[in-house]
């Protein structure tokens, strides 16, 4: 996943980093206490695809509706939205710590309401207060965590933030397969997340507030207390007089470009370096999300049904390969960012995506082709009153297939002896789904039985080993990079905004898409838009790698151009360039 800022750091800051929390251990349990936050922010994204599953079995109107199901997923993403906008007015007013303890309350109210609610609509609540909460952590958690670390080993202590957000969609998928078999499944998969939460709220509790922040609010012995905590004694005086020079600096910034959000995005946009920083940091995040992860993310299980797993226990295991393979890569694009760059780890990062979801379309259109045909016999089996409505008014009856029963909002009742032979379209619903499960048969209503189904998990695997390491967490690098000092703030929030808003494009459209495009359809949508992104990229991003900001600035300002469309004087120019 995907949103919220990931910093990085090289080996050696990670080994200065280990070095430095063993003698001063007050630093990583200020660093994993707000870090709660990112596992918070990936068990939500997470448990929602597994939960999913038993939600749709619980209420009919769900499994029904395709966008009852994208609601209940995309509403904690619109949430998230207004969240982080709502956060970053707490976090300026009231501090850091009095915004991570708010949002683990409105986190934890979500968590009981999806948990104890009688209808859809209840959850769809319940979804967005936990948006709000995720949105609050998502931005509050890094800056607790940067501003409370000493500089030295900064990049690795919020580099534990995005290693728990991805940590907690593998911890999500961990415990939806742990309430497959519990009595209310889905309720213990959603309530659940309200534990972290209130751990996270009782340790925050005993922790300070933002050493930064109360400096600007003029508090600075209790600012001081807190820095004699962090640094070593003779270290302290000149952190303060740093964090002097910084606040300061930073207030003079808002003095020339104003205090007003209006007046702060107007001049961002009039200004020529920050207007060419934002088409870099904006077209990055929103490639992040146009090329399909958080379909991935939000609906795995589903889509392994569609590859032709009906089960919901094994949908879920399947499941624990993507969300394994994404925290892995968060831990590979730490090793090589810094030593490959960040635009060469997005293209050749696009690149793998955009060729495993070609070749995925393929596979799930191949399998869509070859899907078992429907038996009129297995379908008399289960009586007239069982079979699925325009099935039994269709002219061309004899040429159905198991596709063709999904797309008539009916379900596939595998044959007795093997799934891939012709079987039963028969009416979708709870009843007549014991029926045919009463048989030892396999009831069939996302996707069909298919020789192809391993193959495609495999190739999801891929997708998520080209995408984790270079576009899951590099655009975040990119926009802490690429904005001078005075419009980052403002900057980054209409980058995050574009984030989280194409995120909600993204998981609101995918069930209607493979509705409409069937899944091979709507893979092979998400590669040619990831094209364009690319396209994108390789014009607009240029290589920030070992550039001062200085330097960052002065680049935009000459305009960027990549390797191929330079001329032999522009060339001379960039020491530092990947093609």
């Amino acid at each position: 996943m995907v949103e919220g800022g990931i910093a990085t750091a090289d080996k050696t800051e990670f080994t200065e980093c280990w070095r430095t929390v063993w003698k001063t251990p007050y630093i990583m349990r200020l660093a994993l206490s707000a870090g709660i936050g990112g596992l918070l922010f990936g068990y939500d994204t997470g448990v929602i695809s597994g939960a999913l599953l038993y939600i749709r079995d619980d209420f009919e109107d769900v499994d029904r509706k395709t966008w009852l199901q994208e609601t209940i997923v995309s509403m904690a993403v619109a949430g998230a939205i207004v969240g982080a906008a709502f956060g970053g007015y707490i976090n300026d007013r009231w501090g850091r710590r009095v915004a991570i303890l708010g949002a683990d309350v409105v986190f934890f109210f979500g968590a009981v309401v999806m948990a104890v609610a009688p209808k859809p609509w209840v959850i769809v609540i319940g979804r967005i207060f936990v948006g709000l909460g995720v949105g609050m952590a998502s931005m509050t958690a890094p800056l607790y965590i940067s501003e409370a670390s000493p500089a030295r080993i900064r990049g690795a202590l919020v580099s534990t933030n995005g290693l728990l957000i991805t940590g907690g969609q593998f911890l999500s998928y961990l415990i939806n397969l742990g309430f497959t078999k519990a009595p209310g499944t889905w309720r213990w998969m959603l309530g659940v997340a309200g534990v972290p939460a209130v751990v996270q709220f009782v340790l925050m509790l005993s922790l300070p507030e933002s050493p930064r922040w109360l400096y600007r609010k003029d508090r600075v012995d209790e600012a001081r207390a807190i820095l004699e905590k962090i640094y070593p004694a003779h270290e302290v005086e000149h952190e303060l007089n740093a964090l002097k020079s910084s606040v300061e600096a930073e207030k003079a910034d808002e003095a020339a470009i104003g205090e007003g959000m209006i007046t702060k995005v107007t001049g961002a946009f009039k200004n020529k370096v920050v207007r060419r920083g934002l088409y870099a940091g904006i077209t990055v995040q929103v490639a992040q999300q146009f090329v399909g992860i958080n379909t991935v993310m939000y609906y795995a299980p589903t889509i392994v049904q569609f590859a032709g797993f009906a089960s919901n226990s094994v949908a879920l295991t399947l499941s624990l390969i993507t969300s394994g393979l994404n925290a892995v890569g968060s831990i590979v694009s730490m090793c090589f960012v810094d030593r490959y760059g960040r635009r060469r780890l997005m293209i050749i990062s696009m690149i793998g995506i955009i060729s495993f979801l070609v070749i995925l379309s393929v596979v799930f259109i191949e399998a869509s082709d070859h899907a078992p045909k429907v038996s009129g016999i297995e379908t008399a089996h289960f009586g007239t009153n069982s079979t699925c409505p325009r099935f039994l008014t269709a002219s061309d009856a004899s040429r159905w297939s198991c596709m063709t029963c999904l797309k008539a909002d009916c379900g596939f009742c595998a044959n007795a002896v093997s799934e891939i032979h012709p079987g039963a379209c028969l009416d979708s619903t709870k009843a007549i789904r014991g029926d045919c499960r009463a048989e030892k048969r396999v009831f069939f209503e996302k996707g069909c039985p298919s020789r192809f189904g391993f193959l495609a998990v495999i190739l999801l695997g891929l997708y998520i080993i080209s995408y984790s390491p270079g576009m899951g967490t590099v655009p975040w690098i990119v926009n802490s990079e690429i904005y001078p000092l005075r419009y980052r703030g403002v900057c980054g929030g209409i980058a995050a905004v574009s984030n989280w808003c194409s995120n909600l494009i993204v998981s609101e459209s995918y069930l209607s898409l493979t509705e409409a495009l069937g899944a091979g359809g709507t893979f092979f949508l998400f590669a040619g838009i990831s094209t364009i992104s690319l396209t994108f990229i390789y014009f607009l991003v240029p290589e920030t790698k070992g550039l001062q900001f200085e330097e960052v600035e002065k680049l935009l300002e000459d305009g960027y151009k990549p390797r191929l469309f330079r001329g032999k004087k522009e060339k001379s120019k960039y020491q530092v360039e990947s093609a």
